[in-house]
């Protein structure tokens, strides 16, 4: 047992090379509302979790790597966030329909297994990868193969 809660916010900041670009995408695309900001940084809910958006005129990604998981190349570092499945459709095709290129299309992995769910990968416009998922049942999250 552990003494975190699934509803503390996690809070990450990113670089970014441009903010009117990290806004369009964070703030337009994802539907994240804006917070404090400044001209250097700005602050974004991500689904109730703080993201800030750090500009960085050399920003380098943090998507250095990738990893091999269910066949397909995964990007390391990433972060997203674990939305319900209905959320989790509604943005694959809200992003769909805006034709962001996706590293890996939304589709369910793990199928049948432990732990199946559906997930989709992508980059915002400075190089950091997110990744987005759902669970068809949550208590799934940590499941164990």
């Amino acid at each position: 047992m552990t003494d975190h809660h699934a509803t503390d916010p996690f809070h990450i900041a990113l670089p970014v090379h441009d903010l009117a670009a990290a806004r369009a995408f964070y703030g337009q695309l994802l539907g994240c509302p804006e917070g404090r900001s400044s001209a250097a940084w700005v602050d974004f809910d991500l689904f109730g979790h703080q993201v800030v958006a750090h500009l960085v005129a050399d920003a380098k990604p943090f998507n250095a790597a990738t990893n091999a998981v269910d066949g397909h190349d995964v990007p390391v570092p990433h972060f997203g966030v674990v939305l319900t499945m209905a959320r989790f459709d509604a943005l694959a095709a809200k992003l769909k329909a805006a034709n962001i290129k996706f590293v890996i299309a939304p589709y369910v992995r793990f199928k049948g297994q432990p732990g199946e769910q559906a997930t989709m990968f992508f980059y915002d416009p400075s190089g950091n990868a997110l990744e987005f998922k759902a669970f068809a049942n949550r208590g799934q999250l940590f499941a164990r193969q």
